[in-house]
C-alpha cells in the first residue's frame, strides 16, 4: 500500500470514528496492509486515532454536546474495565466472544434501525443515570481491553439507549474513548513502538477526518449518526467473520 492510500484510509477512519466510533476497524487494517508488524501497527494506530480524537472532543465540547459529569464517570469506569479486559485477554481465547458477537450484532443493528424520538429523553434519575453509565462503560471498557473493535460504537449506542440524544451519545463516547486511548498510547510511547516519522503525518490526516466528521455530526445529528452506526456494525460483523 502506498503512502497516499494509507493517509486516505486514516482520514476515512477518523471521519467515521468521530461520528459513530469504530474507525479503528479501518485504520488498523490499513496499517497492516501498509506492512507494519502487529505491535507497530497497533501503536501507530493509537497515536493517530488519539490525536484525531482530541480534536473531535474539542469540537463537540465547543458545541456543548458533551455531558462532562456523566462522560467523566464513564471514562473512569472504561479505564478500569480496559485494565481488567487486558488481563482477561491473557487468560482466555477470544473465540467464544467472537461467536457471541456474531449473534449480537444483527440484533443491535435492528435496534439501531428502529426510529426513536429525537432530542434529550431522560428516563432515569441522575443517580440511576450515573450508575448505568458507570456500569456499561465498565463492561464496554472490558470489551475494549479484551477484543476492542467497535468500542466507540457500542458506547454511542449505550448512551442512546439510556436516553441521550444521538449527538450527545456520540460526543460522550468520544471523551470516554479519548481517556482510555491516552492510557494505552502512553504505554506504547514509553515502549518506543510508535514510528513518529510515519505517525505525525497520519495524525494530521486523522485530525482532519475527525474535525470534518464531528462538524457534520453536529450539523446533521441523527440523520448522519444513525446511518454511520449501521456502516460500523457491518464492518465489525465482517471483521468478526474474517476469523472463521
Amino acid at each position: 500500500m502506498s503512502d497516499v492510500l494509507l493517509f486516505f484510509f486514516i482520514f476515512l477512519a477518523g471521519f467515521i470514528d468521530s461520528i459513530a466510533g469504530g474507525g479503528g476497524l479501518i485504520s488498523l487494517s490499513a496499517y497492516y496492509a501498509y506492512g507494519l508488524p502487529p505491535l507497530e501497527a497497533l501503536s501507530n494506530n493509537k497515536f493517530s486515532s488519539t490525536s484525531g480524537t482530541v480534536f473531535s472532543v474539542l469540537n463537540y465540547a465547543r458545541n456543548r454536546s458533551i455531558i462532562f459529569k456523566t462522560a467523566g464517570a464513564g471514562a473512569v469506569a472504561a479505564i478500569i474495565g480496559s485494565f481488567i479486559g487486558s488481563y482477561l485477554a491473557l487468560l482466555f481465547s477470544d473465540y467464544y466472544f467472537r461467536i457471541f458477537l456474531l449473534v449480537m450484532i444483527p440484533f443491535v443493528t435492528l435496534l439501531t434501525l428502529k426510529k426513536r424520538k429525537e432530542g434529550r429523553c431522560r428516563r432515569f434519575s441522575h443517580t440511576k443515570e450515573m450508575i448505568l453509565t458507570f456500569s456499561f462503560s465498565l463492561v464496554i471498557g472490558m470489551y475494549d481491553g479484551f477484543f476492542g473493535p467497535g468500542t466507540g460504537m457500542f458506547l454511542t449506542l449505550a448512551f442512546s439507549f439510556i436516553g441521550f440524544s444521538m449527538l450527545e451519545s456520540a460526543a460522550n463516547s468520544k471523551l470516554i474513548n479519548l481517556s482510555s486511548n491516552v492510557v494505552a498510547l502512553t504505554v506504547f510511547l514509553l515502549n518506543g513502538s510508535v514510528d513518529i516519522s510515519l505517525g505525525i503525518p497520519c495524525a494530521v490526516f486523522s485530525i482532519i477526518g475527525n474535525l470534518l466528521g464531528s462538524s457534520i455530526a453536529i450539523r446533521f445529528n441523527s440523520r448522519i449518526i444513525r446511518p454511520m452506526l449501521i456502516v460500523v456494525l457491518v464492518l465489525l460483523y465482517l471483521e468478526v467473520l474474517n476469523v472463521f
